[in-house]
């Protein structure tokens, strides 16, 4: 079998969906690759690099990707009419492609790869299950962003972190309130707290309050919040009544805080509304508030989704793939991630197709001219 990995072309985009050390162990395999010339640059691997690892290195996009029999991507491939080079039109019938393709977001891109013939997984469908846990590239990646949401909320503030004792006086520390427990959240709480803040956080599951506590944060909540979690852990749609308790408790918090952080997304794809303009308006002047749902829409009405804007002396800031910011260790998990998936169903010298079983049948989008993938044949419906 032949994988390949063709350079990301989405605008930005600086990883790499496998880095030498992956290659390393799917060579020793038995399993051959190529790399597109320079698909690693930004995310510092170089193609010597590649090429001492055992993988052997394509100078024309089109060939990489007709003679391939897997190929490994960080986004799902741009059609012809959406970007310059048709990814899409150049995947090879009968070939199978794997990557955080977010189908319901690219539903035309996976009907087109279905028609011609590709199967594809998607890692953002990939079920949350003990042994699919390290394959899981949606939480491999919110975990970058939760800390760079930190990073990037700490140099807009115009105040320290932590708290200082100082010959000119005391410096009290800064207020932080994370929205939404899941692994960016968390990840957000713990790097506020390393960095010297006082953290609270809230989330519709009552269920997450021992790990916000776990990570140094104060859990502030709503009763009734153990009902707002689905059977694969992810938060649910809530009533009316229990809306608009979260909704008081978020305002009050977001005006006493001095950073307040959104995660919040529904199936880990859809961004519900949680701060309206009336609670930014309350909010004061000189806090930062960092939307990390703006892939999904944004949790704030007035969030710019890649945009930093100021209103009513709030800095709102909502950028776009965080992880790529970070590309060297985000292309190292997402190349584990993928390793992982790929040898788990490497047998015999070859990728065993069982889409009978639970990881696969899950991950499927397409496959033998279909979309096979529920939630992606609705939102083309």
């Amino acid at each position: 079998m032949r994988i390949a990995v063709p350079r990301e072309l989405t605008d930005g985009e600086q990883r790499v969906a496998l880095v030498p050390e992956s290659i390393r162990k799917l060579v020793k395999a038995g399993i051959q690759v190529t790399v597109e010339a320079g698909a690693g640059g930004l995310a510092r691997s170089s193609d010597a690099e590649f090429i001492e690892a055992g993988a052997s290195i394509e100078t024309d996009p089109s060939r990489l990707w007709e003679t391939a029999d897997l190929v490994v991507k960080i986004h799902a491939p741009l059609q012809k009419a959406a970007g310059v080079n048709g990814e899409v039109e150049r995947a090879r019938n009968g070939s199978m492609l794997i990557g955080s393709l977010m189908p319901t977001r690219n539903a035309e891109a996976m009907a087109a790869l279905a028609k011609r013939g590709v199967t594809t997984f998607s890692t953002d469908c990939i079920p949350r299950i003990t042994r699919a846990q390290s394959m899981d590239t949606l939480s491999s990646q919110a975990t970058i962003a939760g800390y760079k949401a930190v990073v990037l909320a700490a140099d807009e503030l115009g105040k320290l972190f932590p708290m200082m004792m100082t010959a000119a006086g005391t410096l009290m520390a800064s207020r932080v309130f994370v929205i939404g427990a899941g692994v960016a959240g968390l990840q957000a709480i713990a790097t506020a707290k390393r960095l010297g803040a006082t953290v609270e956080a809230t989330d519709t599951r009552a269920a997450v309050k021992e790990q916000v506590e776990s990570v140094g944060g104060k859990f502030v909540g709503v009763q009734g919040a153990e009902d707002a979690q689905d059977a694969r852990g992810y938060a649910k749609d809530i009533s009316k009544e229990f809306h608009e308790k979260q909704a008081q408790l978020i305002s009050d918090r977001c005006a006493a805080n001095d950073v307040v952080i959104t995660t919040a997304l529904i199936g880990g794809v859809k961004a519900p509304t949680l701060i309206t303009e009336e609670m930014v308006r309350r909010m004061k002047a000189g806090s930062v508030l960092m939307d990390l749902a703006a892939d999904g829409g944004g949790n704030c009405t007035i969030s710019e989704p890649g945009k930093t804007v100021v209103k009513h002396g709030v800095t709102i800031c909502a950028p776009l793939n965080l992880p790529s910011q970070v590309p060297v260790h985000a292309s190292l998990m997402f190349s584990r991630n993928l390793t992982t998936f790929v040898l788990a169903f490497w047998k015999d010298n070859a990728f065993k197709l069982d889409l009978e079983d639970e990881i696969l049948k899950g991950c499927v989008v397409t496959h033998g001219g279909e979309i096979v993938h529920g939630a992606t044949k609705a939102a083309l419906a």
